[in-house]
């Protein structure tokens, strides 16, 4: 088992804004432990012989052509139908 220390599980809880108390500090330390191990684990595995899995279920990306389509409208006139816009873009309010 990969040792994990007290202060590492708190950080972990830090940054990912998780109020714990003693006991939940020492079980994610214990399981942060135990997963690491795990992963210490597979990575031993001797996987020469073995394709790598990239898709599972067969699909596959469609593709297409770019191709600028003229709806016989100009940028002027569009960024003229905007709201407001600045330097040939329209101007959108603050999205946070």
């Amino acid at each position: 088992m990969t040792a994990i220390t007290r202060e590492d599980a708190l950080h972990l809880a830090q940054l990912s804004a998780l109020e714990l108390s003693e006991d939940e500090i020492e079980k994610l330390r214990i399981d942060i432990g135990n997963i690491l191990g795990y992963v210490q684990q597979l990575g031993q595995l001797d996987t020469s012989g073995v394709e790598p899995t990239y898709q599972v279920t067969g699909l596959e990306n469609v593709w297409r052509e770019d191709e600028i389509i003229d709806y016989g409208i100009s940028r002027e006139q569009l960024l003229a139908r905007a709201p407001q816009s600045t330097e040939n873009q329209i101007k959108v309010p603050k999205v946070l």
